[in-house]
This record gives C-alpha cells, structure tokens and sequence, in this order.
C-alpha cells in the first residue's frame, strides 16, 4: 500500500540538511588523506561552522593554521591581524574598565551576596553581539540590562518568597515604588537602580536617534518578571507544564527579548512605530533566538556556582510529559529543536523586514554566543568562554 510518502521529494530546509549532513561526513573521512595543514582547517571547520562562530573568538584559531607558510601573504596577514587585534583589545579594556566602576559604586554585589558577581562575564555578551570598534558606548550601556537581567533572575531563584515576589513584579509592572509597596529592602534597591539605568538608556537613544523608548523598555522589562514569576508559582505549587506551556514561557524568561529590544533602539535604525509594535510582539527572530538560548541552557542544567537548582528545564517536562521517554530521547529531541531554531532564525535574517541587517546580525550573533555562555563543565565552570576572555581581553595573539 501506498501512503503517498515514498514518491515524497523533499523540499527547502530537508535538502539542506542532507547537504550539510553529507558534506560532514565526506570532510570528516577525507581528514586521513590531507597534509597536516589542511587538516587543521577540516578539523576547525567542522568544529566551528562559519555561521554559527564569531569571528572574532575564532580569528586565532584561523590564522594559527598559517604557521610554518612560506609565502609572505601570509606573514603579511598575519601582521595586520595581531595590529588590528592589539586596537580593539585595548578598546574593549577601556570598556571593561568602565562596567567594572560602574557595577562597583551600584553596591548590588553588597546588598545580593549570593547573586551573580560576573559583570566580565555579562560584558562578553554585547562585545560578541555589536562588533564594530566604534559601538564603544553601546556596548557598555547594553551590558546593564544585561546584568540585572541576570541579578533579578537571581532574585527569583534564590532570594524572594512568593509574596515578595508577586509584590515585586506588581511595582515593575506600575513602575513605580512607593513607601506602601511592601517589598525588601534588596528589591525596593533593585528596582531602584533598574529605574535608572532604563531612564539613562532611554536619553542615549533620544539623543543619538531621536526616539524615546522608555515605555517600551518598561513594557519589556515587566513582562520578563511576570514570566519569572510564572515558573516561581509553577515551582511553589509542584505544577508541572506542558512543555509547549514552558517553552512559550521561557521565550520571555529567557531574557532575550529584554536584551533584543534594548540592542534595536541602541542600534537605532529603522525605529518606527510599526517596528516597535512588531517587536514588542515577539517576532519570529526574537522567538528563535530565545529557544536557542533556554534549550542550550536546559541541555546544561545551567547549574552554576550560585544557583541552587530552583530552574526548571524543557528536559524534565519532556520526560514528564512523554512518560517513558529516556534521558538520552529527552535530550536528543532538545538537540533537534535547536536546529530547527536554527532554521526559524535563518529564515528570519534572510527576510528581516522590518528590521535591517544590523539587528539581524546581532540577533544571529547572541545565538552563536549561546554555546559559548552554557557550555558547563563537571564543575560548573564555563572553560571554553574563560579560554576566550583570556584569549581576546588580555593575551596577544597566538599565532
């Protein structure tokens, strides 16, 4: 019997994953017959496909293979490139020193002493996503949302009672915080400083672009709370989601919208109102880019050194869900949402309208961040993003 499925041919993204799945293979046992250098190339090609890397963290890599070339093109680009890497390391420690101050005289890391205390790590991702050397201001007024992204995430996992919590959530949702507003001190500090930094991003945009986006970013910032507020009360009752229920959740949670609304303004291109609209509605390129991020997170347990466990992740729904499921199936599916992300993602980029090609790049870039930023180890470090701090911030050039 016919189902109709044999004479199937397949169509647009099947096609190119056979290609890509076929070409791996014939590089991989092509490896063998190759001369030293030219396997170096294989192998750095397979191990870090050209457009899901960040040229940057792989430039060393990259021109490492030109070691032992005679010809002086070579040499020359070799030149050029420890030249321009110098420049832009000394950029990026200006910035660096910049965040440092900054978070110091904040005094969150004093009033949170179990949060995160990581503002190099939260630097890393706005010198990953916004390349270009003269994006200097940029990059570290995005690092603030970036941070309390982070430390309100804490916040939630760690510190706050429901209560407190709901009460929280309900000041950012009016944004404002007042004498009757029964919060901790901790919270009433946080929001505080969450006020400023907003009304300090809000004046850089109007006066570089002309837009104000305070209510925007405001909007941005309370549904991001209501999210983490879902999976608290999801924790404190025993509930257990869907795993649609979760993931349409963890798109907000994930803090990827926070993050790709302040770099549209930031950028300031294109800013309409019917932009604005689309992407307060969470588009395709923000929704993609977000499942990348959670699903690479639940892949990890993102169990770091400050977390005590409280998250819940899309692996555990799924095995809930689906009972009998295995951990390797659970995980195996997660592997392939991601691709088709992926695939979600590189279809939004290939069609951004309305957006333009530099949010589309920084969309693109905070994804090919992600493996980078939740790559744990046995013990809970992230070694191939210190190999890189190490690598781009403060060693020269290896090659």
């Amino acid at each position: 019997m016919n189902d109709g499925t044999q004479n199937k041919k397949p169509q647009g993204n099947d096609i190119l994953g056979f290609t890509r799945e076929s070409t791996r293979q014939r590089l991989h046992s092509s490896l063998a017959d190759l001369d030293h250098v030219q396997a170096r190339f294989v192998s750095n090609s397979l191990g870090n496909p050209f457009h899901k890397s960040l040229a940057r963290f792989t430039a060393n890599d990259f021109l490492r293979n030109f070691v032992g070339h005679s010809c002086s093109w070579t040499k020359n680009l070799g030149e050029l490139a420890h030249l321009d890497m110098n420049i832009v390391r000394s950029v990026h420690q200006r910035e660096i020193l910049q965040v440092s101050n900054w978070w110091k005289e904040l005094g969150m890391a004093k009033e949170l002493k179990y949060a995160r205390d990581q503002p190099m790590k939260w630097y890393m991702w706005p010198m990953a996503i916004l390349t270009e050397t003269g994006l200097s201001q940029e990059r570290v007024l995005v690092t603030k949302p970036i941070s309390f992204i982070y430390i309100i995430d804490d916040i939630f996992d760690v510190y706050g009672t429901i209560e407190d919590l709901t009460a929280f959530t309900d000041v950012v949702d009016r944004w404002e915080c007042t004498e009757k507003d029964n919060i901790p001190d901790y919270m009433r500090m946080c929001f505080h400083a969450l006020d400023d930094i907003t009304n300090e991003f809000s004046l850089a945009v109007y006066k570089n672009h002309g837009w104000n986006p305070l209510c925007s970013l405001r909007k941005t910032w309370a549904s991001l709370l209501n999210a983490f507020l879902v999976e608290a009360r999801w924790l404190a009752s025993g509930h257990s989601p869907t795993t649609q229920d979760y993931l349409d959740n963890a798109i907000v949670s994930s803090g990827v919208h926070v993050l790709l609304v302040h770099l549209f303004f930031i950028l300031g291109e294109r800013i309409t109102p019917e932009s604005v609209d689309h992407l307060e509605n969470i588009p395709e390129i923000v929704s993609s880019t977000a499942s990348i991020l959670r699903l690479w997170d639940d892949l990890g347990s993102a169990e770091d050194e400050f977390q005590d466990g409280r998250d819940g992740s899309y692996v555990e729904c799924y095995k809930r869900e689906f009972q009998g499921s295995s951990e390797e199936a659970a995980r195996d599916h997660v592997k392939k949402m991601i691709s088709e992300a992926w695939k979600r993602l590189n279809k939004a980029c290939l069609y951004p309208q309305p957006f333009t090609k530099s949010f589309s790049k920084a969309s693109l870039n905070t994804a090919r961040m992600v493996p980078l930023m939740y790559n744990y180890d046995d013990s809970h470090s992230l070694p191939l993003l210190e190999h890189h701090m190490k690598s781009l911030l403060f060693k020269g050039p290896t090659f």
